[in-house]
């Protein structure tokens, strides 16, 4: 069968939806002041939508087992491709504005750091977000890729990975290059060094993977594989909610150090919510919107990390959470505008140099 057909054009959708709502979401948090993210209704809303997380992680695991990449060291390649590009990123978004003079004093101050900003260059790279997440899954799920061929062994590789993650939260060794390493995996202190720790975050993926190894069982059909992700997900969500609403200290401890049941909860909602999608989208004809969103899924790598560094650009014109709901929503326009120009600039510069796209670890 053709690479093309096994493509799923629901995840795509979803995925090129996320472009912008990661541009809207990232503006919100950045510009809106607190009353603004909290108690305007659509300042509380976008808020919701940034805990969409696990859409996209799971997206990512099912197009894994898909994609045209399949060995090993292709896998290792782009894990370190991304951890590569996160720290270039981290130094455009936070030391850039700082080596030249528009990074805001509220911002700094944010952190409680008194002392020259210089002196926090090293934290500032090392902040650990969404790239530094899949960077570092790449570099252990291409092993189960390779290594485990049964679907429910892979299932139970995420489900562990959930299952455990609460106790070893916040491994730490007293050695600077290792405790790094260590946070990236295990981390839970925020906001530090990082938002996504691999565990639990990493199940997600894992999660993805196991439905496109069914995928693949399935002939790639996919009215059958949307059917038994709602499945799947009825029984996520009736197995976790209980967890989370009378074991929530354990099993959900914020949105970003969720504990087993946290996860199965998400993940219930999750592919509840991509069948949702997948039904629609069967009866959607292609037209401008649905071109667009998919150009923005076959460049998320790329658009993601610009709309970042250009709404970190802009804490230093617009101030750092000093803004009204309507002021923020006229720079949701501007960023979504300003994030297409570039990606676009990029495309022809690409094109004209004939040269290959290099980071799509995440398209």
């Amino acid at each position: 069968m053709e690479q093309q057909s096994k493509r799923i054009a629901a995840l795509d959708l979803i995925k090129g939806m996320s472009v912008i709502g990661m541009i809207i979401i990232h503006t919100l948090l950045t510009f809106a002041d607190v009353k603004s993210q909290s108690e305007t209704f659509i300042g509380s809303f976008i808020v919701f939508l940034g805990r969409g997380t696990s859409i996209f992680l799971i997206c990512m695991g099912i197009t894994f087992m898909t994609s045209r990449h399949q060995s090993l060291k292709s896998s290792i390649t782009r894990g370190g491709l991304l951890l590569t590009a996160a720290l270039l990123m981290n130094f455009l978004k936070f030391i850039f504005p700082v080596i030249f003079g528009f990074a805001p004093d509220n911002f700094i101050q944010r952190y409680g750091w008194h002392g020259p900003i210089e002196q926090q260059y090293m934290y500032l790279m090392l902040l650990g977000d969404i790239l530094q997440l899949a960077g570092m899954s790449l570099l252990f799920i291409g092993f189960i890729r390779k290594y485990v061929t049964n679907k429910y062994g892979i299932l139970a590789i995420g489900l562990l990975i959930a299952l455990v993650s609460r106790e070893v939260s916040g491994i730490n060794l007293n050695y600077p290059v290792v405790n790094y390493v260590l946070d990236l995996l295990f981390s839970n202190d925020f906001p530090a060094y990082v938002y996504f720790p691999v565990f639990p975050w990493m199940s997600f993926i894992i999660i993805g993977m196991f439905f496109g190894k069914w995928y693949q069982e399935l002939n790639y059909n996919r009215p059958q594989l949307f059917k038994n992700m709602l499945y799947t997900g009825l029984l996520f969500l009736a197995l976790g909610a209980p967890l989370v609403f009378i074991y929530g200290t354990y099993n959900y401890n914020g949105f970003y150090h969720m504990g087993p049941g946290g996860v199965i909860y998400f993940a219930g909602w999750t592919l509840i919510f991509l069948w949702i999608i997948f039904k629609i989208s069967i009866n959607v004809k292609e037209n401008k919107f649905t071109k667009l969103l998919k150009y923005c899924s076959k460049n998320l790598t790329t658009m993601y990390m610009t709309q970042w560094i250009l709404i970190s650009w802009g804490k230093g014109i617009f101030g750092f959470r000093q803004n009204g709901i309507t002021t923020v929503l006229a720079l949701i326009g501007l960023y979504i505008i300003l994030t297409f120009s570039v990606q676009i600039l990029f495309d022809f510069l690409r094109k004209k140099n004939q040269k290959p796209k290099i980071i799509e670890a995440l398209d």
